[in-house]
């Protein structure tokens, strides 16, 4: 098994590309070792000292580290652990535990602005991202200001502000005259 990894915009992040599946749908979000335990490969991964965050897309996973660790130290360690997961045939998510994350339900007169702010989300901000390791997810909806949750590499990125502001924020603004805002917002 040979395992690729892409740098990300956030120098704290890093993206392992496996080569293979890792979740059918969805995305799963680990910010800490807490609640790591409905994956296996996130806590064996989390069993690396130095390993903040865990991030699973379609076909990469995504590692956060410390501040303090430098990447040439905990990198390798980081890719044993996957590809060990991979060879114990285990499944990525434990149980009958789903991916957890997506859009926020909305249920209010607002429901058709939500319907185009989620479209735009999926076919426009969503797959670029990906790219980059994270996953930005809708959150809520009130009085023109969307609410939108960072994921992956996305969390804690320097440039997730200038993302969500010049990127996203334009984009919605231009085609839901609706939306006056875009908010990042921690779950």
């Amino acid at each position: 098994m040979f395992i690729q990894t892409e740098s990300t915009p956030n120098p704290a992040t890093l993206k392992f590309l496996p080569g293979q599946t890792v979740l059918e749908v969805g995305t799963a979000d680990f910010p800490s070792a807490e609640g790591a335990d409905a994956s296996p490969l996130a806590s064996r991964i989390f069993g690396v000292k130095g390993v903040n965050g865990v991030f699973f897309g379609n076909d990469f996973v995504t590692v956060t580290k410390a501040e303090d660790v430098e990447w040439d130290h905990i990198k390798p360690a980081i890719l044993g652990a996957i590809m060990e997961h991979f060879q114990s045939g285990q499944p990525v998510m434990a149980g009958e535990a789903t991916a957890p994350s997506g859009h926020a339900e909305h249920t209010g007169e607002d429901g058709e602005i939500v319907g185009q702010i989620k479209e735009l989300l999926d076919t426009r901000v969503r797959p670029a991202v990906a790219q980059d390791g994270g996953d930005i997810t809708f959150h809520g909806f009130d009085r023109g200001v969307v609410y939108l949750h960072m994921q992956g590499a996305c969390a804690g990125c320097p440039s997730s502000t200038l993302t969500l502001k010049m990127g996203i924020e334009n984009l919605l603004r231009h085609y839901i005259p609706e939306v006056t805002e875009v908010r990042p917002v921690a779950v």
